[in-house]
């Protein structure tokens, strides 16, 4: 089995109430006094109360166009990714040039070389490190990132392999766009970042931390309009259908069975639901057909409140909050849990 050496999440510095970054919007973004007042009542459902952004608010007025924002992706996630990824390392007790494999992932810019590249390059990996770039996962990447950390170490039993997730969502947010996707997204999505460190069962610190011992995929048919981006001259323009919240309730229950059953387990044993804050009625979602309740998914809730939902990176930021948390006994198991674009869930079995 994997163990889970270190899970590290990181924020810009720039943080916001929820109430500026709605007036931020409106002047950016709605051209009229009534579709700004649709759009506060969006941000206000979202319970969200403060995020992060990539930028100093006042520079969001330079951002026209695609090319300005891609370029200021470059610099912050670069930053960002570096910060988390060293953090994670020295929580581990390991330094860079131990990584054998590092994988990164992020939606909300464009990047060749890839981020894991100008990480690697920056903080000192090793020029033989294995590089993975993962594009396209959105959401579900900080789970799956996990699944297939683990698929790689089953391999090389040895290694040291590391995920890093940037997602600098504020940066893709569209002007003159006033489609409720966009004004949902707008109240919702946030900035940060995210890095884990796992090692192989043969490794020397693989006795300390969680174990992931299995992992579920499930693409869900029919369902390419429910999350993702449409690409065009202005950028990435967010795709949010309204049908995400049933096809969790449609699904979920099965695809959790899946992962448990084989292991002899069921909902009850499960001591730690480690879940993505998609938003709150995905997580009510969640709750409703797992038979959770809110203290259940009490970090996955104080995430969505402090930080908004980082894409990626949210799932391991509620990760992290859990280790740093009430200690895990010998024996409890968890579940990571994240949902996104294609549609699908990944679903992450642990053990401590």
């Amino acid at each position: 089995m994997t163990t889970i050496s270190a899970v590290r999440g990181v924020l810009p510095p720039h943080r916001y109430p929820q109430a500026q970054l709605t007036e931020l919007f409106g002047r950016l973004c709605l051209p009229d006094r009534a579709t700004r007042a649709v759009a506060n009542r969006f941000h206000t459902s979202a319970r969200v109360a403060t995020r992060h952004l990539a930028l100093p608010i006042e520079r969001y007025d330079e951002l026209d166009g695609f090319t300005a924002a891609n370029d200021a992706f470059l610099s912050a996630a670069v930053d960002l990714g570096c910060e988390a990824a060293l953090a994670a390392l020295a929580d581990a007790g390991l330094t860079p040039s131990d990584v054998d494999l590092v994988m990164s992932t992020t939606v909300t810019g464009i990047a060749v070389p890839s981020l894991d590249a100008r990480i690697a390059s920056r903080i000192g990996m090793r020029p033989d490190v294995k590089r993975l770039p993962i594009v396209g996962l959105g959401c579900l990447a900080g789970a799956a990132g996990i699944a297939r950390l683990h698929d790689f170490l089953r391999g090389w039993p040895t290694a040291v392999a590391m995920l890093v997730s940037v997602e600098l969502c504020s940066l893709t947010v569209q002007r003159q766009d006033s489609s409720a996707a966009n004004m949902i997204a707008s109240g919702l999505f946030g900035d940060g970042a995210a890095a884990v460190v796992a090692v192989g069962d043969d490794h020397l610190i693989a006795a300390t931390g969680p174990r992931v011992v299995d992992s579920v995929s499930h693409l869900y048919e029919n369902s390419e309009r429910a999350m993702g981006w449409d690409i065009g001259s202005t950028g990435l323009k967010v795709v949010l259908g309204a049908e995400v919240p049933d096809l969790v309730h449609k699904y979920l229950a099965e695809d959790v069975k899946h992962l448990l059953a084989p292991h002899g387990l069921e909902i009850d044993d499960i001591a730690r639901w480690i879940c993505h804050p998609g938003g709150p009625k995905v997580i009510e979602a969640i709750q409703s057909v797992l038979g959770l309740d809110e203290n259940d998914l009490a970090m996955t809730w104080r995430s969505l409140g402090q930080i908004g939902n980082l894409s990626s990176a949210s799932v391991l930021h509620v990760f992290a909050d859990t280790l740093a948390g009430r200690p895990a006994s010998t024996g409890d198991w968890g579940v990571v849990m994240a949902m996104g674009p294609g549609f699908c869930a990944e679903l992450v079995l642990l053990r401590w």
